[in-house]
């Protein structure tokens, strides 16, 4: 995504880019394009400051020449990244990149006078993403002015048709409207200083989601996700007292720092508090229990009408739900190819069906947490989602809640490959979906993932015979399988035993839902 800024100091940014960065992630820095006469004198030199110097100057000369001057600054600075899952492109792609760029800004061609401008590369960023910064001055060789009017529009603009172009990753913003948003450096380096596996954004991200897809109605949703240890801040309208129109989430902090919000449209355009809505009851009931839960949360008080969250799942809810995910393939072979407002809605409630078993199983991001992120990027829709749901459609939420109950009472192994059989078979539909459209670039990352990742967790769970997977009792099933062998029932600690497992030693609640658990009941909630 492009990331402009505007200034009056090309020397000061040139020793920026050149010197070592603020995290010493700036590593051999080097011209890959740029203007004909400077990059005859530098080519592909790793600069220092000398030479930051002397491009700085041969970039300002027509300015000083005839004297121009530009208000809001003359120096014009762009950053072209890629994502870290795109790899690393070389000089060549991106000297073309930033040339088509320059030219597609206008900045370059079009019958007048050029600009100067140079593209610096200098290593990954802290995220790891492959990059490249453009630097303009906006007075053109014959003194007049190129003009920057809506820069940053055009520039994503640009960006999405160039990324079409070259077969690169078409971000969220743009094109298909569908990805994810990616950590600020100041998440990232936060993360690192609280010893935290990723950045709060996407640890949040899979708690929020988990706990909507498994929520039946927004005030649950609420309780889910302070069960889950997670700060959260509703936000009432102005002049009202109870109507909540978005909300906030933040990780509790390690000490010596302050929590640190995130609202739900940035997690995701999915997790905004009205996409979340679409997928609830929309009654004036449900609408004031949720208002008194959103209100109890942002003044630390304990829940105010505790639900199923906080109740053992019985082994007739595992079979009943259970029996209603498998309708889920039918009804996924009737829905058209192009019906991405369905799709969408699919892949975020699978993405929260794995999202709700990592935050159950895994002690840190593993295998489920990566399905989980890579199902989230499909749930971001092209264009406005349609109408909530017909009453009866088979969705993922019933998967979600039971996953989430794996620690709590929920069944053993046996039934967890059941469910995990169904949901390996919605995911295999979502890369049908995408490839039939011609998305090859979600299918194969879709396929990826079921190769690698998937493919890893099939083989910490029971092997299940063909008919097994049709059995409404998968608890009868264990039984037979029990006595047939003459030993105790399965257990995670016997899964965990199984050289290669995905899954820890214990299948226990995480840390923080245990935290929020033993002291959800009073002011340990509270901001």
């Amino acid at each position: 995504m492009p990331n402009i800024t505007r200034g009056r100091r090309l020397g000061g940014l040139m020793q920026y880019l050149v010197g070592p960065g603020r995290s010493d992630e700036h590593t051999e820095p080097h011209l890959v394009a740029g203007d004909p006469a400077i990059m005859a004198w530098h080519d592909t030199a790793e600069l220092d400051g000398a030479a930051a110097r002397e491009i700085a100057s041969a970039l300002d000369r027509p300015r000083q020449l005839f004297g121009t001057e530009i208000p809001d600054g003359h120096v014009w600075h762009c950053s072209l990244s890629l994502r870290a899952s795109e790899g690393v492109q070389s000089d060549e792609k991106w000297a073309e990149l930033s040339s088509e760029f320059v030219e597609g800004m206008g900045f370059t061609g079009g019958g007048k006078a050029d600009v100067r401008w140079v593209a610096v590369r200098h290593g990954l960023s802290t995220n790891g993403n492959d990059h490249v910064h453009i630097v303009v001055n906006l007075v053109r060789e014959d003194g007049t002015k190129a003009n920057p009017y809506r820069d940053r529009v055009r520039a994503q603009r640009l960006a999405g048709e160039l990324e079409r172009k070259h077969g690169l990753e078409v971000l969220e913003e743009r094109g298909a409207g569908r990805g994810e948003r990616s950590p600020t450096r100041a998440e990232v380096e936060r993360a690192a200083r609280e010893g935290r596996p990723e950045p709060h954004r996407k640890t949040l991200g899979r708690i929020v989601r988990a706990a909507a897809t498994a929520s039946e109605n927004e005030a649950e949703f609420v309780r889910r996700m302070r069960r889950s240890g997670v700060l959260v801040d509703g936000r009432i309208a102005a002049g009202t007292s109870d109507v909540i129109t978005g909300y906030s989430v933040a990780l509790r902090p390690v000490a010596g720092e302050r929590p640190l919000y995130v609202g739900g449209r940035l997690l995701a355009k999915d997790l905004s508090l009205d996409r979340l809505r679409q997928g609830w009851p929309d009654s004036p009931e449900h609408a004031s229990a949720a208002a008194a839960e959103w209100i109890a949360a942002k003044r630390g008080r304990r829940p105010v009408a505790p639900g199923r969250e906080v109740e053992e799942v019985t082994d007739q809810q595992w079979h009943e739900l259970i029996a209603q995910q498998s309708q889920m393939s039918k009804y996924l072979s009737s829905v058209p190819v192009d019906d991405w407002a369905t799709w969408s809605r699919v892949a975020s409630e699978t993405s929260g069906a794995f999202a709700a078993w990592s935050r159950q199983v895994e002690a840190t991001p593993g295998p489920l947490a990566e399905v989980a992120d890579s199902l989230a990027r499909s749930a971001q829709v092209r264009g406005p989602q349609t109408a909530r749901p017909k009453v009866g459609t088979p969705s993922m939420r019933g998967a979600a809640m039971l996953l989430s109950s794996v620690a709590h009472g929920g069944q053993g192994t046996v039934a967890q490959a059941v469910l995990f059989s169904q949901l390996r078979a919605t995911v295999k539909a979502m890369r049908q979906a995408h490839e039939a459209v011609g998305d090859a670039r979600r299918a194969a990352e879709i396929e990826r993932v079921m190769g690698e990742r998937l493919a890893g967790v099939r083989a910490g769970l029971p092997k299940l015979q063909p008919k097994t997977a049709a059995v409404a009792d998968p608890a009868a099933a264990e039984a037979k399988r029990v006595a047939s062998i003459g030993r105790r029932p399965f257990t995670g600690a016997d899964l965990a035993d199984r050289p290669g497992s995905v899954l820890p030693a214990r299948l226990t609640p995480s840390r923080q839902e245990q935290d929020a658990e033993r002291a959800g009941r009073g002011s340990d909630l509270e901001r």
